[in-house]
């Protein structure tokens, strides 16, 4: 890569760090800064080992804080989801995929804007976590963008704000590490990603005690309504990079 591409790379590693830190909707801006200098397909296939080396550092700050109910409906999910996304590896358009993830950012985000009442703390349900815990898997598996379906489910919950960064790093946890096989199968890690990925390892576990910083500043409406414009901000982005 050149000076340009390294400067891109490492703000994904970043922003991947600040999300495992805790701020979730930023790690959906790390395949879109490397898309503008290279292959969308080979960037998810870079960030993944640095995804899986956040995954380490997050797990250390959040092992307390997370929603058990949550993580059981969303594990099998998550996986069924990951399965149908090396199943379909090779038919399913990745735009296609990117349409369907906007779409259904802007739309939550949206609704969540106009009804900002939050309310008390709700019980995971288990049809619509299955639902949207498989759209999560696959959308993780093509493009590492399964945070909007990911908040779709849970931003309703109303968790406290170190439970929902909690929740969401020890899933994407288990997400990143059962997508190391396909990846691998399907040729998107091989010995040159790795070395960069190696090389940019160090900026997103530096960048994850700085999401948990961030995360412990903001009051709990602040964190949510930060959660949802990002959402429909990088929904829409998603949506404008398909337009002709």
């Amino acid at each position: 890569m050149d000076a340009f591409g390294w400067v891109m790379a490492v703000l994904a590693a970043v922003s991947v760090g600040m999300a495992k830190g805790g701020l979730p909707m930023i790690s959906s801006l790390s395949v879109p800064l490397l898309a503008g200098v290279m292959n969308p397909v080979a960037a998810a296939g870079l960030l993944l080992p640095v995804y899986i080396v956040s995954d380490l550092f997050g797990l250390i700050a959040y092992r307390r804080d997370f929603d058990a109910r949550v993580l059981k409906i969303l594990v099998p999910a998550t996986a069924l989801g990951v399965g149908f996304g090396w199943a379909t590896a090779s038919v399913v358009p990745e735009a296609a995929v990117t349409a369907l993830v906007g779409l259904i950012g802007v739309v939550f985000a949206l609704n969540a804007l106009a009804r900002p009442r939050l309310g008390g703390a709700r019980t995971a349900r288990l049809a619509p976590g299955l639902f949207w815990g498989t759209i999560t898997g696959f959308t993780s598996f093509v493009s590492h963008s399964g945070g909007p379906p990911y908040q779709a489910y849970t931003i309703p919950l109303n968790l406290p704000r170190t439970v929902f960064a909690g929740t969401s790093t020890l899933l994407f946890a288990w997400v990143n590490a059962i997508k190391l096989i396909p990846y691998a199968a399907l040729g998107q890690i091989n010995v040159t990603s790795l070395g960069t990925a190696l090389k940019l390892a160090p900026v997103a576990a530096v960048s994850v005690f700085l999401g948990v910083k961030l995360l412990r500043l903001l009051p709990h409406e602040t964190f949510y309504k930060l959660v949802t414009w990002a959402l429909l901000l990088i929904s829409l982005k998603l949506l404008w990079d398909l337009l002709p």
